[in-house]
């Protein structure tokens, strides 16, 4: 039996960079002139070279008063006090667990800085640190909120509110942080029929819609439930609509995923996967966020 294989050459490969103006694009690479030094001041990310202020890494510029900085979108997480992350289990220790949110070092979750099953307010106890593997163990996904952050610069999260707590049912999609749009908030239920929460560390979670509206924190999982074919139709267009933005470097919010949703629909859900397609759903998504833009 002869196989056929479909082979692409590097010259064919679609990477392009989707931005709102052609002429003042605002993704820099590293070398490209961003403005003329004289009146700014040179921030993280830039260097001066002759009386042009240029990016020396690959990233978005960002403008704050007579500050210019280049925000890298290939760099580790650095967290802030207040943050929403998604994360994963990595190791228990005495009284925390450790968790991976893509920083340079391992988050901390403390043993008094989670609800405890029932939302029981009480000191913690020996009998609840020997409990700890029932409530999270290694491998679990939960949301949390950074608390704080230590002085090696690891973050210290809590999951004291009923929306925090372990994840269920759903997919995780991986994202450069940068790409991560700050809101006021970072759970979303969609008008197509599913669930996201927006990691400002750049991991990315898709679940189905829970009728619970107080979100579903705590350590429960429904994963002996099954999951509707429609409802897996969707989260997996979700993922790679999400998949297609970021390939073109477009920062991720609520609704710059429903618009790219929404010019998916055309495309079956693996033709989304097809680099030609992930960019023309791109290119209408930005069109569609213009369009929002001029009617505001």
């Amino acid at each position: 039996m002869t196989e056929h294989s479909l082979i692409r050459l590097a010259s064919q490969r679609v990477n392009s960079i989707v931005t709102s103006d052609d002429s003042a694009p605002s993704f820099f690479t590293p070398g490209q002139k961003i403005i003329n030094q004289s009146g700014f001041m040179r921030g993280h990310g830039t260097y001066v070279e002759g009386e042009d202020l240029k990016a020396s890494v690959a990233g978005v510029v960002e403008r704050v008063n007579k500050l210019i900085l280049v925000r890298p979108l290939k760099t580790r997480y650095n967290g802030e006090v207040g943050d929403v992350v998604v994360g994963r289990i990595t190791e228990l220790q005495q009284k925390r667990w450790k968790v991976d949110t893509c920083s340079r070092l391992d988050s901390v979750l403390l043993l008094y800085s989670v609800n405890l099953p029932g939302g029981e307010l009480r000191r913690r106890s020996s009998e609840d640190e020997q409990m700890m593997r029932k409530y999270l163990c290694e491998g679990d996904l939960i949301s949390a909120e950074v608390q704080s952050i230590f002085s090696d610069g690891s973050l210290s999260l809590h999951t004291r509110s009923l929306k925090y707590g372990k994840l269920s049912q759903g997919v995780l999609v991986k994202v450069f942080p940068g790409l991560i749009k700050r809101r006021k908030t970072h759970f979303h239920k969609l008008p197509c029929g599913a669930s996201v929460i927006l990691g400002n560390n750049g991991y990315i979670w898709v679940c189905p819609t829970t009728t619970d509206e107080q979100g579903t924190g705590g350590f429960i999982q429904n994963l002996d439930q099954p999951v509707p074919r429609a409802d897996r139709e969707v989260i997996a267009r979700l993922r790679n609509c999400i998949l297609a933005l970021a390939a073109s470097k477009m920062l991720l919010f609520d609704t710059s995923i429903c618009y790219a949703y929404e010019q998916s629909l055309k495309y079956e859900v693996a033709e989304l996967l097809v680099p030609e397609h992930m960019f023309d759903v791109a290119v209408l998504t930005q069109a569609s966020l213009q369009m929002q833009e001029s009617v505001l």
